[in-house]
């Protein structure tokens, strides 16, 4: 027997149907590409707002309640679709989850449930064509283009949200989503300024429509300006930065790259003198009973990751600098062919087994032309060393640059040996160069070698 075809499931001919994302923009066809509710919500409302503040007088208490305003449906998105609900970085309890998804709703940022999971998405493929808001396509792509224009769900990358299924508070509100931005994104602020002291239509318009556009980009500014403006103290291999502007920005959230790191930590901020209101009330919160279980990744590990970056950025300068040509790349001379040359004029010095040319270098020397001169053709490894002056760790590396060959055999030092025994002895960066730490050059020797006067 046949049996009627399922009306909720898509017909064959639908599934191959190419989503407009995927074709070329046009044009004949760029208004098919424009998320137009989207746009109507973003752009027009807010400057449907700005057009009516020409006519409507901005009172001292409206502008304090929609800054009070501002702060409470702020922080129902950093606080709780944020570090709550997308990263569970703390638990809450049933009163502080309804309070946030209200006040968050107030932010007209879309539900809690469809926030997260394209967050979550962020997380996991950040920087990749499977980011909702890459900022590689562009930093107004991620502050604003990816939500004006229309994208291909398929193309964001898969997430698990099996929690947020099963909070009631967030089902309930992504049921009830446009009753909930009705009422806490403009009859709330309305009511307030209305009933307080008479001013509706300034509750309307300013802690109405224009705190949700400030509060909107002041959120699409962790998603751009946190991934492209300040430094990368924990990781540079993508895009997330730290910067005291975005923090001030987006109520805490621009210390952006730590964040990434350690996603699961409450906090953003985590020097005392950082700005991260966020972080505060989360904690306050917790003093009142409302908040536990407050995450903190182990400090051990966050100055891993701090001393690895270091560490990094050392390594990169270390190799645009001139470190001298490696021992093991150095021609080797005889002791007397060293000598022969330095009788027939060329300035050449050895110390620690090294032979270093210093034809011009003599009429520079701090201590006069005079002492340098004196060690030419000579060990000097002593006279270097403490004998007559105990050179700088400055000296040692200059001296460095100047290597030109190594002694069979070194004299009293096998310079050989020492060379043979880097590869196992120091410690070497990620390009594989030798790190010198300062007094470590193979021409910093402890002790004067006192049989080097005699050579």
């Amino acid at each position: 027997m046949s049996s009627k075809p399922d009306a909720s499931r898509p017909r064959a001919a639908d599934t191959k149907k190419v989503h407009i994302a995927d074709t070329q923009m046009t044009r004949q066809n760029w208004y098919k590409h424009v998320n137009w509710l989207n746009v109507t919500f973003i752009i027009g409302i807010p400057l449907a707002g700005c057009i009516q503040a020409f006519w409507v007088p901005l009172q001292l208490k409206t502008a304090i309640w929609a800054v009070i305003y501002y702060f409470f449906t702020g922080l129902g998105i950093t606080a709780g679709y944020h570090r709550l609900w997308a990263h569970c970085s703390y638990s809450a309890t049933l009163p502080l989850r309804i309070w946030l998804a209200l006040v968050g709703g107030g932010a007209v940022e879309g539900s809690i449930r469809w926030w997260a999971r394209d967050h979550r998405a962020h997380h996991r493929y950040t920087d990749t064509d499977k980011d909702p808001y890459s900022v590689r396509k562009g930093l107004l792509y991620s502050h604003l283009g990816w939500m004006v224009m229309k994208q291909n769900p398929k193309r964001i990358g898969r997430t698990d949200i099996t929690d947020l299924n099963e909070d009631p508070v967030v089902v309930w509100q992504h049921r009830n989503y446009i009753k909930v931005v009705l009422t806490m994104g403009l009859a709330v602020p309305m009511l307030v300024s209305g009933l307080g002291w008479g001013d509706w239509y300034g509750g309307f318009v300013y802690a109405g429509i224009l705190r949700i556009f400030f509060v909107q980009q002041a959120t699409f500014c962790v998603n751009s300006l946190a991934h492209w403006l300040g430094d990368q103290p924990f990781d540079d291999r993508n895009s997330p930065r730290d910067h005291i502007i975005t923090a001030l920005v987006t109520l805490g959230e621009g210390y952006h790259n730590f964040h990434h790191e350690f996603p699961s930590d409450y906090r953003n901020a985590i020097e005392w003198h950082q700005y991260d209101p966020t972080k505060w009330t989360i904690w306050t919160c917790k003093q009142l009973g409302l908040a536990y279980d407050l995450k903190q990744f182990r400090s051990n590990e966050i100055e891993k990751g701090r001393v690895q970056q270091l560490q990094k950025k050392i390594d990169q300068k270390r190799a645009k600098l001139d470190w001298g040509t490696p021992l093991d790349q150095l021609p080797v001379m005889e002791w007397d062919d060293y000598v022969e040359q330095t009788k027939n004029g060329r300035g050449l010095i050895s110390i620690a087994g090294v032979v270093h040319d210093v034809t011009d270098f003599i009429k520079d020397h701090p201590g006069g032309k005079a002492m340098i001169k004196s060690g030419l053709g000579k060990d000097a490894t002593a006279m270097f060393n403490g004998g007559v002056y105990y050179h700088s760790n400055g000296a040692h590396n200059l001296l460095s640059t100047m290597r030109v060959g190594v002694i069979r055999g070194g004299g009293e030092v096998e310079i050989w040996k020492r060379a043979q025994k880097e590869n196992s002895e120091y410690v070497r960066d990620e390009t594989g160069q030798r790190i010198i730490r300062a007094g470590q050059q193979v021409t910093k020797m402890p002790e004067p070698i006192p049989t080097a006067d005699a050579a």
